[in-house]
């Protein structure tokens, strides 16, 4: 089939990779003139594992072709960014530009598949009526599926092919078609069901998901009150049979999660307290880490600090830094006249920060804040990073350097110290 994707980001690209080497006729849009370059030049702009081989491969076939105009096909997919706006609203301009383009390009037959997120009845109102401007009938002259995808960065290859997919549809005929499409290449389960069943479900598993780590950071900041440590406390209540509590950070970063609850809470203000009150927890959850590196120099009568600062990206492992806490934070630590050293070697081209080495980050830093538990990191020897620094205080956001993880010697926290987010270290405990 001549396949359509518009939008060759974090989901189009690999997904528009996947179609093409399953054998289908793969044209991929973007309006960014150097992503279609790069593409072009079989050369992916997204850091993802085994994503340049496949690329490299299907263009080489000819299977896929990268331009910034919308061609017919037989199936259009719309993998646009759906962010929000100052006021927690679903900002739909790309949904609904990506739309407009392909009017003047339906035919009778034509599957359009919706794969960005997008709130409650997006589909139906919004979507389906932009579409009908090309006087075809959605459901009678032309197919129409919402397919949200559901993967993670760092394994968006394997999730893809093996995850299982909800496809919502207009009707039975528009679900077969988009069933037997991602069929070609996807090897989970198919589940088909309605438009807006489709949409809320990736919205639920993302609110379920932030719920989840704000109950994790409320206790962080319960047990940083008491001056009990938040990962022991954890660690034993996970022992009972029926408790998994996550654990806390320095907030909620990335495309989903931090934003997908808001389209709940536009859709049903009144119904959703608690995941309003969720995304308060962690929205605030930067500002408290901030609150705790001052506490700590002011507590050790530092003045102009000059702090380390590892990790950019909004989850470990990944080059994705879109609505990372991390940089949140620096901004923060920079605003208030810090000396901010910051540190990331997979932020690459997202970090709006100049970065530096580890060791160029340590050497005489006042504190040493880590905010990724990127594996090169958990890796560090704490003892000889703190031999190296000015003022030996160490905030660790994520609890590798205290709980077994790391590879280096105990960490634990000091016996006076009000938060449990900061580690001290010492050779010998002692009993």
């Amino acid at each position: 089939m001549k396949v359509c994707v518009i939008g060759l980001g974090y989901i189009g690209l690999p997904t528009a990779t996947l179609a093409a080497v399953a054998g289908h006729e793969v044209t991929g849009v973007d309006t960014n003139p150097a992503v279609v370059e790069s593409l072009s030049n079989a050369v992916s702009h997204i850091h993802e594992p085994g994503l340049a081989e496949l690329l490299t491969r299907a263009v080489v076939q000819g299977r896929l072709k990268a331009q910034r105009d919308v061609v017919e096909a037989d199936v259009f997919i719309v993998a646009v960014p759906t962010p929000i706006t100052c006021d927690k609203t679903a900002d739909l301009e790309y949904v609904t530009q990506a739309a407009h383009s392909v009017v003047g390009h339906l035919s009778e037959g034509s599957l359009f598949i919706i794969e960005s997120t997008i709130p409650p009845g997006c589909t139906e109102d919004v979507v389906i009526p932009i579409l009908e401007e090309s006087h075809l009938k959605a459901g009678e002259d032309f197919h129409v599926a919402h397919c949200p995808e559901r993967v993670l960065p760092g394994r968006l290859l394997h999730e893809l092919v093996h995850n299982d997919r909800v496809i919502g549809a207009i009707d039975p005929k528009s679900a077969e078609r988009a069933r037997l499409f991602y069929a070609s290449f996807v090897q989970g389960d198919i589940i088909t069901t309605g438009l807006k069943e489709a949409e809320l479900t990736k919205l639920i598993e993302n609110a379920y998901r932030d719920v989840g780590i704000a109950f994790a950071n409320e206790v962080a900041a319960v047990c940083d009150r008491l001056g009990v440590d938040v990962w022991d406390v954890i660690k034993m209540a996970n022992r009972h049979p029926r408790v998994s509590i996550l654990n806390p950070g320095p907030g909620v970063g990335g495309h989903c999660i931090a934003v997908d609850p808001w389209f709940l809470v536009e859709a049903c203000p009144e119904d959703t307290p608690l995941i309003t009150t969720a995304r308060a927890v962690n929205d605030h959850r930067p500002e408290r880490i901030v609150e705790i590196v001052e506490e700590h120099l002011s507590r050790a009568g530092v003045t102009n600090p000059v702090i380390a600062s590892l990790g950019l990206t909004y989850k470990a492992d990944v080059s994705d830094a879109r609505c990372s806490p991390a940089i949140e934070i620096v901004a923060r630590l920079k605003k208030k006249g810090f000396d901010v050293r910051v540190c990331d070697p997979l932020a690459g081209g997202e970090s709006p920060y100049e970065c530096v080495t580890v060791d160029q980050a340590i050497d005489g830093a006042d504190a040493l804040l880590l905010l990724v538990e990127h594996e090169e990191y958990v890796a560090l020897d704490v003892e000889a990073m703190r031999r190296r620094m000015r003022t030996p205080i160490v905030i660790d956001t994520k609890g590798v350097w205290r709980n077994g993880k790391s590879e280096t010697k105990r960490t634990f926290r000091v016996a006076d110290d009000s938060s449990s987010l900061v580690a001290d270290y010492a050779d010998q405990i002692s009993a």
